[in-house]
């Protein structure tokens, strides 16, 4: 499986991010998710977002699957991994891993398009990020 531009970053549990079983309630998880890519974003591998901003394209997520393996707790150290494991011309495929201890606590798949902001129509994948993702490519 590929693992291009893979990060981990650390995922801090605050109180708030439990539920009333003392465990970390799932829509935290869609939280990191999005931490994650901003991690990503701002890598040293510099998906440069803010100049497609300003040109009109936005990425979108269009799919988020989460599979729950087992709870995380307040007090964990959960790490965060996430990678591009496909991306072609129209939409690029990330997937994600929280883990405590090296146990996989969760895993994610989501998928995600470029809009034009002016219309909401589909863009193309942008050139700059389709090359950054061919060059880091690991097998």
């Amino acid at each position: 499986m590929s693992r291009a531009v893979e990060i981990a970053v650390p995922m801090p549990v605050q109180t708030y991010d439990i539920d009333f079983a003392g465990v970390v309630s799932n829509i935290v998880y869609v939280r990191w998710l999005e931490d994650l890519r901003m991690a990503m974003i701002s890598s040293e591998h510099q998906l440069p977002l803010m100049s497609l901003l300003e040109e009109g394209i936005a990425p979108a997520i269009v799919r988020t699957e989460i599979k729950y393996r087992r709870p995380i707790h307040l007090g964990d150290e959960v790490i965060g991994h996430m990678w591009f494991s496909k991306m072609d011309r129209r939409r690029a495929t990330l997937q994600a891993e929280f883990r405590v201890g090296g146990k996989l606590a969760a895993a994610s798949v989501q998928e995600g398009v470029f809009i034009r902001t002016t219309d909401f129509r589909f863009a193309p994948m942008p050139q700059s990020w389709r090359d950054i993702y061919q060059a880091t490519l690991t097998d």
